[in-house]
C-alpha cells in the first residue's frame, strides 16, 4: 500500500499548531511499520520556509487550475534514522510570499486561499492517475488533513476519477474554509455538487464539508471528539452529516514525537534529566526564570501556559485568577499569540506582577520546550479540544496538566484522586466544568498535592511512563487503512 500524505503545514519545515506536529511525526512512523509493504510519501506547499529549510529537487513541471507550478522532492528529515520520508513540495508563487501560510504580515487572511489550497488539493488528486507527474508511483490511498486538503476526495470522485481511496482527518472543526460560491469556476469544481449533498454550505463553497461528504473514510484525533463533534454543542453546523457518517468516523488519539519532545534528549532544554533522575527538571525551572526575570528566591509552583489565545483554549478565565494564585505565591510563564484582548490581559498581568508573571506574545519553539520541561504545572482549561498535544508533552516532562474534561484531554489524562493513586495511573488534574470557578479549584487541587513531594514524584513517574509515542497511533492507522481495502474483498 503507498501512501500519500497530504497537509499544509509540517514540523519542523513550517509550524502554526498542533497540525504540524502531527504531520511531521505520523507519516514516519508509518513508514517504520514493518507491516507496512509499500511507502509513504508528504505532499506540501513550497513557503518560503519549506525552500529553505529542505533540500529540494524538481521532477515535474506541471499546471494546475492555470497556475504554472513546479513539484520538487525531498527527504522529510528524522533524527532518529529511520526510513526515512519522502518529501513532495509544490512550489509556486501563490504560496512565496512573506508571512504565514494563511495569513499576510497582518494577520489577515490570504484573499487567495481557497485556489492556494484548491492547488494543494488538485495536485494530490494529479498524483493517484496513471500518467501521474511523479514517474512510476501512484499512491493507493490519500490521506488529507483539515480544510486545506478538503477538495481533494471531490477531486478524487467526480473530476479525475482515480482509483485511490480517501482518508480525511479531522483536526479542528471550528476551521471549516468557508468561501463564496463563485469560487468553484476558477477552482474547477463540478457545479452540480454544490448543493447540500455536496460541498455547499449555507450559500458558501465549504473545503471542509467537501472532506467529510467525499471521503472514503472519516478520522478525528481523539475518541472523545469523535463523539462530541456529532452533538449541537461540538458539531459547528456538521453534527448532522457527521451522524450520519458515523459508521465511517473513528476517532484514533494523537501520539507525541518522542525523538522531538524527549527530556532526556532535548536539545533546547537547559539541562537534561529522565524519569528515574529528574533532579535536572529543578535546574530548568532554575534557569528558565532567570531568563525571564522572574525571581528565582521563591520556593513556589511555576504554572506554565503555551497555546493559542483564543476563546477555544479557555484562556479568558485566567487573569480572573491570576492575581489571587500570585498573592498565594505563585508565579506564572505564559507563551503564545491570538486574541488581542488576552494578550492585553496577561502583558497587564505581567506589568502588575513584573518578577512573578512572565508573558511572551510569539512563537517560540526553544522556549516551549523550556517551560513543558521548567514549569511544576500546565494549565489547559479548553473548552473543545479535539486532541491537545501540549498536556502530553506536559506529562512526558513530569508536568502534570490541570486540563477540562473536553476532547483529546479526557482521553489522554487520568484524574488524581483516591482510586488513581492506589492503581498507579493518576497523571493530572481534570475540571468537568470550564469556567473559573472550577479552573481555580483545579489549580488549587494540584497545588496541594504538588506540596506533598512523594505523592507528587508518583503523579510525575505515572505521566512520564505513559505511552505515547506514535507507533501504537501508527498501527492503528494501518489497520483501518487495510480495513479500507478489505471491504472491496
Amino acid at each position: 500500500m503507498n501512501i500519500l500524505f497530504v497537509t499544509s503545514e509540517c514540523y519542523p519545515l513550517i509550524k502554526t499548531g498542533g497540525l504540524a506536529d502531527v504531520s511531521g511525526a505520523l507519516p514516519k512512523a508509518l513508514a517504520n511499520l514493518k507491516t507496512l509493504s509499500g511507502d509513504v510519501k508528504l505532499l506540501l506547499p513550497g513557503y518560503p520556509s519549506v525552500l529553505e529549510k529542505a533540500e529540494l529537487k524538481p521532477i515535474a513541471q506541471l499546471t494546475v487550475l492555470n497556475q504554472s507550478c513546479q513539484l520538487l522532492s525531498g527527504v522529510l528529515e528524522d533524527a532518529s534514522n529511520n526510513q526515512p520520508v519522502e518529501l513532495l513540495v509544490i512550489q509556486s508563487a501563490l504560496y512565496e510570499r512573506e508571512g504565514g501560510p494563511y495569513n499576510d504580515l497582518n494577520g489577515q487572511d490570504w484573499p487567495d486561499n481557497p485556489l492556494r489550497f484548491a492547488l494543494l488539493s488538485r495536485v494530490a488528486s494529479l498524483l493517484c492517475l496513471d500518467d501521474s507527474p511523479y514517474p512510476n508511483w501512484q499512491p493507493d490511498l490519500v490521506h488529507c488533513n483539515d480544510w486545506q486538503t478538503g477538495l481533494a476526495p471531490i477531486y478524487m470522485k467526480h473530476v479525475d476519477q482515480v482509483n485511490a481511496k480517501s482518508v480525511f482527518s479531522i483536526h479542528n472543526l471550528a476551521f471549516q474554509g468557508c468561501f463564496d460560491a463563485g469560487w468553484m469556476h476558477e477552482l474547477q469544481l463540478p457545479v452540480d455538487h454544490y448543493q447540500m449533498e455536496g460541498f455547499e454550505y449555507y450559500g458558501q463553497l465549504s473545503f471542509l464539508k467537501a472532506g467529510l461528504y467525499y471521503a472514503d473514510q472519516l478520522t478525528t484525533v481523539s475518541p472523545t471528539y469523535a463523539q462530541e463533534i456529532q452533538t449541537d454543542e461540538f458539531g459547528f453546523g456538521m453534527q448532522g452529516l457527521l451522524s450520519s457518517r458515523q459508521s465511517d468516523l473513528v476517532g484514533i488519539l494523537n501520539g507525541i514525537d518522542s525523538v522531538v519532545w524527549n527530556p532526556a534528549s532535548d536539545p533546547f532544554l537547559f539541562k537534561h534529566y529522565e524519569t528515574a533522575r529528574i533532579a535536572g527538571k529543578k535546574t530548568v525551572k532554575r534557569l528558565l526564570k532567570q531568563s525571564l526575570g522572574l525571581h528565582t528566591d521563591k520556593h513556589s509552583p511555576l504554572l506554565g501556559i503555551v497555546s493559542r489565545f483564543a476563546h477555544q483554549k479557555g484562556l479568558d478565565l485566567l487573569p480572573a485568577i491570576i492575581p489571587r494564585l500570585v498573592e498565594q505565591g505563585c508565579q506564572f510563564v505564559i507563551l503564545g499569540s491570538g486574541d488581542r484582548t488576552i494578550e492585553s490581559a496577561f502583558l497587564s498581568l505581567a506589568e502588575k506582577y513584573a518578577g512573578d508573571v512572565s508573558v511572551t506574545v510569539d512563537y517560540d519553539e526553544a522556549l516551549s520546550h523550556n517551560i513543558m520541561a521548567g514549569a511544576d504545572i500546565f494549565v489547559m482549561p479548553s473548552r473543545f479540544e479535539p486532541c491537545g498535544l501540549n498536556q502530553m508533552y506536559g506529562m512526558a516532562y513530569g508536568t502534570p496538566p490541570v486540563v477540562s474534561a473536553r476532547g483529546g484531554l479526557a482521553d489522554s489524562v487520568m484524574d488524581t484522586n483516591n482510586v488513581t493513586l492506589k492503581e498507579k495511573t493518576a497523571t493530572g488534574f481534570v475540571i468537568d466544568d470550564v469556567d473559573a470557578a472550577s479552573l481555580m479549584d483545579g489549580v488549587m487541587r494540584a497545588i496541594a498535592f504538588w506540596k506533598k513531594p512523594k505523592i507528587w514524584r508518583e503523579i510525575q513517574r505515572h505521566g512520564m511512563q505513559s505511552d505515547f509515542t506514535w507507533q501504537s497511533r501508527a498501527e492503528a492507522y494501518l489497520l483501518l487503512y487495510n480495513n479500507m481495502f478489505s471491504d472491496d474483498e
